[in-house]
């Protein structure tokens, strides 16, 4: 992300331009602008002029539009931001309170403009704006027919390739058939790796797979890079790790991020960190469940008595388009910091947060048991059925 101009009040008022330089960034402004908020960008309108015959033309006529954003729609697949909203600034092409939609995507300038900057929002810019925190670890998880070549960022797990193929079974007879249709396969997820990992920047990349397939991919991958002019050294070479894993698809990078073979070689990462937090979490659920508590009731008055050892809370909260939904969550961020305790965000594209949010996408390991806080209403909802029974 690269940020142009900058000036912005925590919790008040402020504006910043930027530009998206790749995939993730694109993410990020996702869960930066919110409903309510005004940007600014440069767009390409049709105009259609009439000529004093009465014959009818249209050109495309690039303008500057300012919108008061009022939906938003992200598509992961296509990098592409979505904006909805009515136009606040009036010129000779767009009327003033005219709908409009700004398309967003990589390499293209535009401004956010913000009545307040909390610290989630502030957090988030400095995220993106940090080149240090950009992906440092790559995975192909894999069986034969099917592989996954996904990159693990701060933020979410890309999804780079995806390779489906169908590969003859082994019989009496036709084995060379079989081996021609895993050679295939074999250099089509390499072809897909030289294409989407880049080795000078990924500090670790995990090739997992049942039985043999991770050990004889390798194998291709690598003879496939030295005859493609990609030849690894040492280096390159020290940075693969092989591991077990039940399947291809890619909910199996869940199961290998938890193994402790991984768990070593990437404990310095973010992913790793909420991986190991969670973790923790649904253990004490077994084990000791006064001590961890889900739902933002729960949490919340956990927090009151000073009780909050880590938080985990899901960034899609941090997009309700209720603004008091919002604050709720990010007070409750502020005062668990403040008691220095941990907070992990995490990412509603990454394998971890998508567990978390099946609890509400808020929870929390205590300092010390709270057997009081079953008998609390988890949600306000159940707060509210609880109040009309009695």
């Amino acid at each position: 992300m690269k940020q142009f101009k900058r000036q912005i009040e925590k919790d008040g008022p402020g504006f910043v331009t930027l530009m998206a330089e790749e995939a993730e960034d694109m993410w990020h402004i996702y869960n930066l602008i919110r409903v309510g908020d005004i940007v600014k960008a440069p767009t390409i309108r049709k105009v259609v002029t009439e000529t004093s015959t009465g014959t009818t033309s249209s050109q495309r006529v690039h303008t500057m539009l300012t919108i008061s954003i009022e939906s938003i729609d992200f598509d992961p697949g296509e990098q592409e931001l979505h904006l909805k909203g009515r136009n606040i600034v009036e010129n000779d092409i767009v009327k003033m309170g005219a709908y409009h939609t700004i398309d967003l995507e990589p390499n293209r300038k535009f401004t956010i403009e913000k009545t307040e900057w909390d610290c989630i929002d502030l957090e988030r810019l400095n995220l993106a704006l940090d080149p240090a925190q950009s992906a440092d670890v790559a995975a192909v998880v894999l069986h034969e027919g099917l592989a996954n070549v996904c990159l693990l960022t701060p933020a979410m797990t890309l999804t780079r390739a995806k390779i489906d193929m169908t590969i003859p079974r082994k019989r009496k007879g036709f084995t060379s058939q079989h081996e021609k249709g895993l050679e295939k396969f074999y250099e089509a997820v390499s072809a897909a790796f030289i294409r989407h990992v880049d080795l000078n920047i990924i500090k670790c990349v995990i090739i997992a797979s049942r039985g043999f397939v991770k050990e004889n991919f390798m194998n291709y991958l690598i003879t496939y890079a030295d005859a493609n002019g990609k030849k690894f050294t040492t280096d390159q070479k020290a940075k693969f790790l092989l591991v077990h894993s039940s399947s291809g698809f890619k909910h199996a990078l869940k199961e290998v991020l938890e193994t402790p073979q991984v768990a070593a070689r990437l404990a310095d990462t973010k992913a790793q960190a909420e991986v190991k937090a969670l973790n923790q979490f649904l253990e004490l659920m077994s084990t000791e469940p006064e001590r961890a508590f889900y739902g933002y009731n729960h949490v919340s008055r956990a927090n009151n008595d000073l009780a909050i050892e880590t938080l985990m809370i899901a960034d899609s909260l941090f997009r309700s388009q209720n603004i008091e939904t919002r604050k709720k969550f990010v007070k409750l961020v502020e005062s668990v910091r403040e008691q220095n305790g941990k907070v992990h965000i995490f990412s509603s594209m990454h394998v971890s947060g998508e567990q978390l949010a099946q609890l509400t996408g808020c929870a929390a390991i205590l300092r010390f048991p709270m057997p009081d806080l079953d008998d609390e209403p988890m949600s306000d909802d159940e707060e509210q059925q609880q109040n009309e029974q009695e």
